[in-house]
């Protein structure tokens, strides 16, 4: 069933192919811009790259900027290229710290020399304090834009101090505190300042049990810290406790997003930052890669059939079953694969649990092996009257499953020690397992029993 979110996207997406093809221009300009830059981006990565250009060029240059942080790597890179360098210094004005540094690490040095010129002291500092970070730690993700106020005045003293300074960073939902020596001491959140007693210090009122992030540590780590603690907001320090910037939850979510595109893509040796209408010949050799890393794989699993050969050609029921063996083997390894990789993700395996959680999988595929190695003998013995091919078929299941098991709790943590990313190469190497065992013990058992 689909959501109201899909809906909407889905409808959106069609009106403004409507009009696009019917040359409306003018309302496709009034349309784009009354949207949000990330419902812009996803009209663009929607858009085949014959009419993206002409779509991009209707983009108020006032958010321009705020777009192409939201585009994928490819698309954002294709588009950057036919602009010119006043467009780009135009774009770029007036983005928070934090998004500038993720655009600017993708433009031209000239660009960014002469966007770091026209920028004023303050904020050129900010940004090379992000920019100094690598951009999938904390420190990359951070916006500098915070607000902070000292422990030992009253809360008297914030509110006049807020009323004067007029607004507010995005997602504030609480002051940061800090030491004359701008060392992070905790949060006074806005709910308490609204309704503490404006005589009382801030030191009184304020939160310690919440601890700021360091800036090194990567980017999934901030996600779920976020995600257990439901933080909306947190402080960003350095290796001395001193207060860096925050991150915010609009970060995160991205973070999450891309992640989970990353986990769905990976799975086809596909990059998420890939372009869906990037040119023919650039996706063909991208996924040329991944096919003969698969034709490898297949070549070995049909060696090991060929090694049979005699005994296929006398038995011919074993040719029509074979697939059966690997098939189910295949179905619960990934199972097994999926759930362990997911695990991984969240920080819920490791090496204190892993033996218990081999030994539980093990059990399953055993269990889950005995069970329908029974119904597919008995489907085998009904259908081809043979009672040994049944049994052989019915102890090639149960042996497949069982490493299945194995295979899809080894294989990612394996991986992970060699720094590979299971979710990437996990998949192929258990089908490799699956298929080898599948056909090695179902047909193997076949020329010891049946010749």
């Amino acid at each position: 069933m689909q959501s109201l979110d899909q809906f909407q996207a889905e409808r959106q997406l069609e009106q403004f192919s409507e009009l696009l093809a019917g040359g409306r221009l003018k309302p496709v300009s009034r349309m784009l811009n009354a949207l949000h830059p990330g419902e812009i981006a996803h009209l663009l990565e929607s858009t085949p790259p014959g009419k993206r250009k002409l779509v991009w060029s209707l983009v108020d240059p006032d958010i321009a900027g705020e777009v192409l942080v939201e585009l994928g790597d490819e698309v954002r890179s294709s588009l950057i290229e036919g602009m010119n360098p006043k467009e780009l210094i135009v774009a770029a004005e007036g983005m928070e710290t934090d998004d500038l540094a993720d655009l600017i690490q993708d433009l031209p040095e000239t660009v960014t020399s002469e966007i770091l010129k026209l920028m004023d002291h303050q904020d050129r500092k900010r940004l090379e304090a992000v920019l100094a970070f690598e951009e999938d730690t904390a420190g990359g993700l951070m916006n500098t834009d915070t607000v902070t106020v000292r422990a030992d005045v009253t809360v008297e003293v914030v509110l006049r101090y807020l009323r004067l300074r007029g607004h507010l960073p995005r997602h504030t939902n609480h002051l940061i505190v800090v030491d004359r020596y701008e060392r992070y001491q905790g949060v006074l959140r806005m709910e308490v300042l609204v309704t503490a007693d404006v005589d009382l210090l801030v030191a009184t009122v304020m939160q310690q049990d919440i601890p700021a992030i360091s800036a090194d540590i990567p980017a999934t780590e901030v996600a779920k810290i976020f995600a257990k603690r439901d933080l909306i907001s947190a402080a960003v320090v350095d290796d001395k406790g001193r207060l860096l910037g925050r991150i915010t939850v609009d970060d995160v979510v991205d973070i999450f997003r891309d992640e989970a595109e990353h986990n769905l893509m990976s799975r086809g040796g596909l990059n998420e930052e890939d372009d869906i209408f990037s040119p023919v010949l650039n996706s063909s050799k991208r996924r040329a890669v991944w096919l003969g890393v698969n034709l490898l794989t297949a070549f070995l699993a049909s060696w090991v059939i060929g090694q049979f050969q005699e005994t296929l050609e006398k038995v011919v029921a074993l040719a029509v079953l074979m697939p059966i063996v690997a098939s189910m083997g295949g179905v619960a390894g990934t199972q097994t694969l999926t759930l362990v990789i997911r695990g991984i993700a969240l920080d819920q395996v490791g090496k204190k649990n892993i033996n218990w959680l081999l030994f539980k999988e093990i059990s399953v595929g055993f269990i889950n092996g005995l069970f329908w190695a029974a119904i597919v003998a008995a489907i085998t013995i009904l259908w081809f009257g043979s009672v040994q091919i049944g049994g052989i078929i019915a102890a090639a299941m149960v042996v497949n499953l069982f490493f299945a098991a194995l295979a899809g709790v080894l294989i990612p943590m394996v991986m992970r020690s060699l720094a590979i990313d299971p979710a990437l190469a996990g998949g192929v190497v258990l089908t490799t397992v699956t298929d080898v065992i599948g056909f090695v013990t179902f047909l193997g058992l076949a020329t010891l029993i049946l010749q």
